[in-house]
Protein backbone atom coordinates (compact mmCIF):
# COMPACT_ATOMS: atom_id res chain seq x y z
CA UNK A 1 0.00 0.00 0.00
CA UNK A 2 1.53 3.29 -1.09
CA UNK A 3 0.76 6.19 1.28
CA UNK A 4 1.72 9.62 -0.03
CA UNK A 5 1.72 13.06 1.63
CA UNK A 6 -1.08 15.29 0.39
CA UNK A 7 -1.73 19.02 0.38
CA UNK A 8 -4.78 20.83 -0.90
CA UNK A 9 -4.10 23.32 -3.67
CA UNK A 10 -7.28 24.31 -5.48
CA UNK A 11 -6.39 25.98 -8.79
CA UNK A 12 -7.16 29.70 -8.83
CA UNK A 13 -9.19 29.17 -12.00
CA UNK A 14 -11.64 27.04 -10.00
CA UNK A 15 -11.96 29.66 -7.27
CA UNK A 16 -12.62 32.32 -9.90
CA UNK A 17 -15.12 30.08 -11.69
CA UNK A 18 -17.02 29.54 -8.43
CA UNK A 19 -17.29 33.29 -7.86
CA UNK A 20 -18.55 33.74 -11.41
CA UNK A 21 -21.25 31.12 -10.89
CA UNK A 22 -22.29 32.75 -7.63
CA UNK A 23 -22.55 36.15 -9.30
CA UNK A 24 -24.92 34.82 -11.96
CA UNK A 25 -27.31 32.95 -9.66
CA UNK A 26 -30.88 32.73 -10.87
CA UNK A 27 -32.80 33.16 -7.64
CA UNK A 28 -36.06 31.35 -7.04
CA UNK A 29 -39.22 33.27 -6.09
CA UNK A 30 -40.08 33.02 -2.42
CA UNK A 31 -43.35 33.59 -0.53
CA UNK A 32 -44.12 33.49 3.21
CA UNK A 33 -40.91 31.76 4.26
CA UNK A 34 -39.52 34.10 6.89
CA UNK A 35 -39.69 31.30 9.48
CA UNK A 36 -37.98 28.69 7.23
CA UNK A 37 -41.18 26.62 7.24
CA UNK A 38 -40.88 26.01 3.47
CA UNK A 39 -37.15 25.35 3.57
CA UNK A 40 -34.09 27.58 3.49
CA UNK A 41 -34.90 31.25 3.95
CA UNK A 42 -33.85 33.39 0.97
CA UNK A 43 -32.70 36.39 2.96
CA UNK A 44 -30.13 34.38 4.87
CA UNK A 45 -29.13 32.35 1.82
CA UNK A 46 -28.44 35.53 -0.18
CA UNK A 47 -26.38 36.87 2.70
CA UNK A 48 -24.34 33.66 2.86
CA UNK A 49 -23.84 33.54 -0.91
CA UNK A 50 -22.75 37.18 -0.99
CA UNK A 51 -20.16 36.38 1.67
CA UNK A 52 -19.03 33.32 -0.29
CA UNK A 53 -18.59 35.38 -3.44
CA UNK A 54 -17.04 38.54 -2.04
CA UNK A 55 -15.54 37.97 1.41
CA UNK A 56 -14.80 34.30 1.97
CA UNK A 57 -11.06 33.58 1.87
CA UNK A 58 -10.63 30.01 0.66
CA UNK A 59 -6.86 30.28 0.69
CA UNK A 60 -6.88 31.04 4.42
CA UNK A 61 -9.06 28.00 5.10
CA UNK A 62 -6.96 25.86 2.78
CA UNK A 63 -3.83 26.88 4.69
CA UNK A 64 -5.47 25.96 8.00
CA UNK A 65 -6.37 22.50 6.72
CA UNK A 66 -2.89 22.08 5.27
CA UNK A 67 -1.38 22.80 8.69
CA UNK A 68 -2.41 19.22 9.54
CA UNK A 69 -0.41 16.32 8.05
CA UNK A 70 -2.57 14.81 5.30
CA UNK A 71 -2.11 11.74 3.16
CA UNK A 72 -3.73 9.81 0.35
CA UNK A 73 -3.64 6.15 -0.52
CA UNK A 74 -5.68 3.57 -2.38
CA UNK A 75 -7.23 0.52 -0.68
CA UNK A 76 -9.29 -2.08 -2.53
CA UNK A 77 -9.31 0.31 -5.48
CA UNK A 78 -10.85 3.11 -3.40
CA UNK A 79 -8.98 6.43 -3.01
CA UNK A 80 -8.65 7.40 0.64
CA UNK A 81 -7.68 10.78 2.11
CA UNK A 82 -6.85 11.17 5.78
CA UNK A 83 -5.26 13.33 8.43
CA UNK A 84 -2.75 11.56 10.68
CA UNK A 85 -1.36 13.29 13.77
CA UNK A 86 1.04 11.44 16.06
CA UNK A 87 0.33 11.87 19.74
CA UNK A 88 2.60 13.60 22.22
CA UNK A 89 2.69 11.44 25.34
CA UNK A 90 4.30 8.33 26.81
CA UNK A 91 1.93 5.84 25.17
CA UNK A 92 -0.48 7.30 22.59
CA UNK A 93 -3.50 5.15 21.76
CA UNK A 94 -4.54 5.08 18.09
CA UNK A 95 -8.02 6.39 17.37
CA UNK A 96 -9.90 6.80 14.10
CA UNK A 97 -12.56 9.53 13.93
CA UNK A 98 -15.42 8.90 11.50
CA UNK A 99 -17.55 11.73 10.19
CA UNK A 100 -21.08 11.56 8.80
CA UNK A 101 -23.27 13.12 6.11
CA UNK A 102 -23.34 15.95 5.16
CA UNK A 103 -20.21 16.40 7.21
CA UNK A 104 -16.59 16.33 6.16
CA UNK A 105 -13.34 15.33 7.86
CA UNK A 106 -13.00 19.00 8.85
CA UNK A 107 -15.79 18.65 11.42
CA UNK A 108 -13.11 17.20 13.71
CA UNK A 109 -10.78 20.17 13.36
CA UNK A 110 -11.26 21.30 16.97
CA UNK A 111 -10.69 17.91 18.62
CA UNK A 112 -7.68 16.57 16.71
CA UNK A 113 -4.89 18.43 18.52
CA UNK A 114 -6.58 18.24 21.92
CA UNK A 115 -6.61 14.45 21.57
CA UNK A 116 -3.10 14.24 20.13
CA UNK A 117 -1.40 16.72 22.45
CA UNK A 118 -3.43 16.89 25.67
CA UNK A 119 -0.71 18.68 27.66
CA UNK A 120 -0.97 21.66 25.29
CA UNK A 121 -4.74 21.73 25.81
CA UNK A 122 -5.08 21.55 29.56
CA UNK A 123 -4.87 17.76 29.81
CA UNK A 124 -2.58 14.98 30.91
CA UNK A 125 0.00 13.71 28.38
CA UNK A 126 -0.87 10.17 29.44
CA UNK A 127 -4.21 10.68 27.64
CA UNK A 128 -2.51 11.21 24.25
CA UNK A 129 -3.83 9.63 21.04
CA UNK A 130 -2.45 9.00 17.58
CA UNK A 131 -5.32 10.56 15.65
CA UNK A 132 -6.45 9.38 12.22
CA UNK A 133 -9.27 11.30 10.52
CA UNK A 134 -10.21 9.86 7.13
CA UNK A 135 -12.66 11.15 4.59
CA UNK A 136 -15.31 8.50 4.03
CA UNK A 137 -15.20 6.91 0.56
CA UNK A 138 -16.83 9.26 -1.92
CA UNK A 139 -16.44 12.31 0.33
CA UNK A 140 -14.21 15.26 -0.61
CA UNK A 141 -10.68 13.99 -1.30
CA UNK A 142 -11.60 10.29 -0.96
CA UNK A 143 -13.06 10.52 -4.44
CA UNK A 144 -13.96 9.61 -7.05
CA UNK A 145 -14.88 6.08 -5.99
CA UNK A 146 -14.54 3.86 -9.10
CA UNK A 147 -17.57 1.66 -8.38
CA UNK A 148 -20.93 1.65 -6.64
CA UNK A 149 -21.61 -0.35 -3.51
CA UNK A 150 -19.01 1.13 -1.17
CA UNK A 151 -20.81 1.87 2.11
CA UNK A 152 -20.21 1.46 5.80
CA UNK A 153 -19.53 -2.31 5.53
CA UNK A 154 -16.78 -1.91 2.96
CA UNK A 155 -15.44 1.16 4.79
CA UNK A 156 -14.96 -0.80 8.01
CA UNK A 157 -12.92 -3.36 6.06
CA UNK A 158 -10.88 -0.57 4.48
CA UNK A 159 -10.21 1.15 7.80
CA UNK A 160 -8.75 -2.01 9.34
CA UNK A 161 -6.36 -2.26 6.39
CA UNK A 162 -5.52 1.44 6.63
CA UNK A 163 -4.79 1.28 10.35
CA UNK A 164 -2.65 -1.84 9.94
CA UNK A 165 -0.70 -0.10 7.18
CA UNK A 166 -0.07 2.74 9.65
CA UNK A 167 1.23 0.21 12.18
CA UNK A 168 -1.86 -0.11 14.38
CA UNK A 169 -3.11 -3.63 15.04
CA UNK A 170 -5.64 -2.42 17.62
CA UNK A 171 -7.32 0.96 17.86
CA UNK A 172 -10.28 2.92 19.19
CA UNK A 173 -13.02 4.12 16.85
CA UNK A 174 -15.37 7.08 17.24
CA UNK A 175 -18.22 8.09 14.99
CA UNK A 176 -21.46 9.96 14.51
CA UNK A 177 -24.12 9.61 11.80
CA UNK A 178 -22.61 7.49 8.98
CA UNK A 179 -19.44 7.34 11.05
CA UNK A 180 -21.51 5.71 13.78
CA UNK A 181 -22.44 2.96 11.31
CA UNK A 182 -18.75 2.46 10.50
CA UNK A 183 -17.67 2.44 14.14
CA UNK A 184 -20.40 0.01 15.18
CA UNK A 185 -19.53 -2.28 12.30
CA UNK A 186 -15.88 -2.22 13.34
CA UNK A 187 -16.78 -3.18 16.91
CA UNK A 188 -19.03 -5.98 15.72
CA UNK A 189 -17.03 -7.44 12.83
CA UNK A 190 -13.48 -6.80 14.08
CA UNK A 191 -13.41 -7.25 17.86
CA UNK A 192 -9.82 -8.46 17.66
CA UNK A 193 -8.80 -5.09 16.19
CA UNK A 194 -10.94 -2.70 18.18
CA UNK A 195 -10.04 -1.57 21.69
CA UNK A 196 -13.26 0.36 22.11
CA UNK A 197 -16.19 1.94 20.26
CA UNK A 198 -17.21 5.50 21.12
CA UNK A 199 -20.44 6.73 19.52
CA UNK A 200 -22.26 10.03 19.38
CA UNK A 201 -25.01 8.36 17.33
CA UNK A 202 -26.44 5.15 18.84
CA UNK A 203 -26.40 2.79 15.86
CA UNK A 204 -26.26 -0.88 16.85
CA UNK A 205 -25.63 -4.02 14.75
CA UNK A 206 -28.76 -6.07 14.22
CA UNK A 207 -31.01 -3.57 16.00
CA UNK A 208 -33.76 -1.87 13.96
CA UNK A 209 -33.50 1.91 13.98
CA UNK A 210 -36.98 2.18 15.45
CA UNK A 211 -36.31 -0.10 18.43
CA UNK A 212 -36.70 2.11 21.48
CA UNK A 213 -37.43 -0.35 24.28
CA UNK A 214 -40.53 -0.52 26.42
CA UNK A 215 -41.87 3.03 27.02
CA UNK A 216 -42.78 1.96 30.54
CA UNK A 217 -39.09 1.37 31.26
CA UNK A 218 -37.98 4.84 30.19
CA UNK A 219 -36.83 7.26 32.84
CA UNK A 220 -38.22 10.84 32.84
CA UNK A 221 -34.83 11.97 31.51
CA UNK A 222 -35.06 9.53 28.61
CA UNK A 223 -38.62 10.56 27.84
CA UNK A 224 -37.45 14.17 27.66
CA UNK A 225 -34.57 13.23 25.36
CA UNK A 226 -36.90 11.39 23.00
CA UNK A 227 -39.29 14.33 22.97
CA UNK A 228 -36.42 16.72 22.27
CA UNK A 229 -35.35 14.65 19.27
CA UNK A 230 -38.80 14.31 17.73
CA UNK A 231 -38.20 16.22 14.52
CA UNK A 232 -40.91 14.70 12.36
CA UNK A 233 -40.63 12.96 8.98
CA UNK A 234 -39.00 15.95 7.29
CA UNK A 235 -35.75 15.24 9.11
CA UNK A 236 -35.28 12.02 7.15
CA UNK A 237 -36.31 13.04 3.62
CA UNK A 238 -32.64 12.94 2.63
CA UNK A 239 -32.45 9.22 3.45
CA UNK A 240 -35.08 8.39 0.86
CA UNK A 241 -33.49 10.61 -1.78
CA UNK A 242 -29.97 9.34 -1.11
CA UNK A 243 -31.20 5.75 -1.24
CA UNK A 244 -33.55 5.87 -4.22
CA UNK A 245 -32.75 8.94 -6.33
CA UNK A 246 -29.17 10.08 -5.73
CA UNK A 247 -28.17 10.76 -9.31
CA UNK A 248 -31.14 12.97 -10.13
CA UNK A 249 -30.42 15.31 -7.24
CA UNK A 250 -26.71 15.26 -8.07
CA UNK A 251 -27.23 16.87 -11.47
CA UNK A 252 -28.52 19.98 -9.71
CA UNK A 253 -26.04 19.96 -6.81
CA UNK A 254 -22.99 19.65 -9.07
CA UNK A 255 -24.18 22.45 -11.36
CA UNK A 256 -25.32 24.99 -8.78
CA UNK A 257 -23.22 26.05 -5.79
CA UNK A 258 -26.26 27.88 -4.39
CA UNK A 259 -28.33 24.72 -4.64
CA UNK A 260 -25.59 22.79 -2.88
CA UNK A 261 -25.39 25.49 -0.21
CA UNK A 262 -29.14 25.41 0.42
CA UNK A 263 -29.31 21.62 0.66
CA UNK A 264 -26.47 21.35 3.17
CA UNK A 265 -27.28 24.57 5.06
CA UNK A 266 -30.78 23.31 5.87
CA UNK A 267 -29.33 20.24 7.57
CA UNK A 268 -26.69 22.21 9.46
CA UNK A 269 -29.40 24.48 10.86
CA UNK A 270 -32.10 21.88 11.47
CA UNK A 271 -29.91 19.14 12.95
CA UNK A 272 -27.61 21.17 15.20
CA UNK A 273 -28.42 22.50 18.66
CA UNK A 274 -28.40 26.07 17.39
CA UNK A 275 -31.86 27.27 18.46
CA UNK A 276 -32.64 28.21 14.84
CA UNK A 277 -29.56 30.42 14.51
CA UNK A 278 -27.04 28.31 12.63
CA UNK A 279 -24.18 30.73 13.23
CA UNK A 280 -24.25 30.08 16.96
CA UNK A 281 -22.67 26.72 16.07
CA UNK A 282 -21.13 27.31 12.63
CA UNK A 283 -19.98 30.72 11.50
CA UNK A 284 -19.98 31.63 7.83
CA UNK A 285 -16.33 30.69 7.32
CA UNK A 286 -16.94 27.23 8.78
CA UNK A 287 -20.10 26.66 6.75
CA UNK A 288 -18.45 27.81 3.55
CA UNK A 289 -15.31 25.75 4.12
CA UNK A 290 -17.44 22.59 4.20
CA UNK A 291 -19.42 23.73 1.16
CA UNK A 292 -16.24 24.59 -0.72
CA UNK A 293 -14.76 21.19 0.08
CA UNK A 294 -17.81 19.54 -1.46
CA UNK A 295 -17.80 21.91 -4.45
CA UNK A 296 -14.11 21.89 -5.33
CA UNK A 297 -13.87 18.08 -5.08
CA UNK A 298 -17.03 17.57 -7.17
CA UNK A 299 -17.97 14.90 -4.65
CA UNK A 300 -21.62 15.44 -3.68
CA UNK A 301 -22.87 12.45 -5.64
CA UNK A 302 -20.15 10.29 -4.09
CA UNK A 303 -21.48 11.14 -0.64
CA UNK A 304 -24.98 10.15 -1.70
CA UNK A 305 -23.80 6.88 -3.20
CA UNK A 306 -22.04 6.06 0.06
CA UNK A 307 -25.36 6.56 1.87
CA UNK A 308 -27.19 4.44 -0.71
CA UNK A 309 -24.68 1.61 -0.31
CA UNK A 310 -25.12 1.83 3.44
CA UNK A 311 -28.93 1.46 3.24
CA UNK A 312 -28.95 -1.56 0.91
CA UNK A 313 -28.87 -4.33 2.06
CA UNK A 314 -30.40 -4.15 5.54
CA UNK A 315 -28.46 -1.62 7.63
CA UNK A 316 -26.29 -3.06 10.39
CA UNK A 317 -26.78 -6.69 9.40
CA UNK A 318 -24.93 -9.19 11.59
CA UNK A 319 -21.88 -11.09 10.32
CA UNK A 320 -21.26 -13.27 13.37
CA UNK A 321 -23.14 -14.66 16.37
CA UNK A 322 -21.00 -13.02 19.05
CA UNK A 323 -23.04 -11.59 21.94
CA UNK A 324 -23.40 -8.82 22.70
CA UNK A 325 -23.27 -7.65 19.10
CA UNK A 326 -20.63 -5.06 19.94
CA UNK A 327 -18.52 -7.22 22.21
CA UNK A 328 -15.78 -4.65 22.84
CA UNK A 329 -16.00 -1.83 25.38
CA UNK A 330 -18.53 0.74 24.19
CA UNK A 331 -19.37 4.33 25.11
CA UNK A 332 -22.23 6.54 24.01
CA UNK A 333 -22.20 10.33 24.17
CA UNK A 334 -25.86 11.32 24.00
CA UNK A 335 -26.54 14.56 22.15
CA UNK A 336 -29.85 16.03 23.40
CA UNK A 337 -30.70 17.47 19.97
CA UNK A 338 -29.53 14.63 17.73
CA UNK A 339 -31.80 12.87 15.24
CA UNK A 340 -31.94 9.45 16.90
CA UNK A 341 -32.05 8.32 20.50
CA UNK A 342 -31.88 4.82 21.90
CA UNK A 343 -32.44 4.20 25.61
CA UNK A 344 -29.52 3.10 27.70
CA UNK A 345 -31.18 -0.26 28.33
CA UNK A 346 -31.32 -1.02 24.59
CA UNK A 347 -27.69 -0.02 24.04
CA UNK A 348 -26.58 -2.05 27.05
CA UNK A 349 -28.41 -5.13 25.75
CA UNK A 350 -26.44 -5.08 22.49
CA UNK A 351 -22.99 -3.86 23.54
CA UNK A 352 -20.42 -4.01 26.29
CA UNK A 353 -21.52 -0.59 27.52
CA UNK A 354 -18.89 0.98 29.78
CA UNK A 355 -19.76 4.67 29.62
CA UNK A 356 -22.98 6.63 29.04
CA UNK A 357 -22.84 10.42 29.03
CA UNK A 358 -25.77 12.75 28.41
CA UNK A 359 -24.30 16.00 27.16
CA UNK A 360 -25.95 19.24 28.34
CA UNK A 361 -26.11 20.49 24.75
CA UNK A 362 -25.25 19.38 21.26
CA UNK A 363 -26.89 18.08 18.13
CA UNK A 364 -26.13 15.88 15.17
CA UNK A 365 -22.67 17.34 14.43
CA UNK A 366 -21.48 16.33 17.86
CA UNK A 367 -17.71 16.83 17.84
CA UNK A 368 -18.01 20.04 15.83
CA UNK A 369 -20.66 21.49 18.14
CA UNK A 370 -19.18 20.44 21.48
CA UNK A 371 -15.47 19.73 20.88
CA UNK A 372 -14.29 20.25 24.46
CA UNK A 373 -16.97 17.98 25.92
CA UNK A 374 -16.28 15.35 23.27
CA UNK A 375 -12.55 15.34 23.96
CA UNK A 376 -13.22 14.97 27.68
CA UNK A 377 -15.64 12.11 27.07
CA UNK A 378 -13.28 10.20 24.76
CA UNK A 379 -10.38 10.62 27.18
CA UNK A 380 -12.53 9.35 30.07
CA UNK A 381 -13.70 6.31 28.13
CA UNK A 382 -10.28 5.25 26.88
CA UNK A 383 -8.35 5.89 30.08
CA UNK A 384 -9.11 2.49 31.71
CA UNK A 385 -8.65 0.71 28.36
CA UNK A 386 -5.01 1.80 28.18
CA UNK A 387 -4.14 -0.79 30.81
CA UNK A 388 -5.35 -3.67 28.62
Amino acid sequence: MKIEPFRINVPQTEIDALRTRLSSTRWAPELDNQDWSYGVNGTYLRELVDYWQNKFDWRAQEAQINSFPQFRTEIDGVPIHFIHVRGKGPNPVPIILNHGWPWSFWDFKDVIMALADPAAHGGNPEDAFDVVVPSLPGFTFSSPVPRNGVGYVETADIWVKLMRALGYERFVTHGGDAGGFVSSRLGHAYPESIMGVHLSFPILPGVPHEEAGDPADLTPEEQALIKGQDRGPGAFIHVMINAFDPQTLAWAMHDSPVGLAAWILLRRRAWSDCHRDVETKFDKDTLLTHLSLYWFTNSFVGTELFCRASVFPQPMALVNDIKPEISVPTAVAVMPKDLVYKPRSVVAAHSDLRQWTVFPSGGHFAAAEEPELMVKDIRSFVRPLRQG
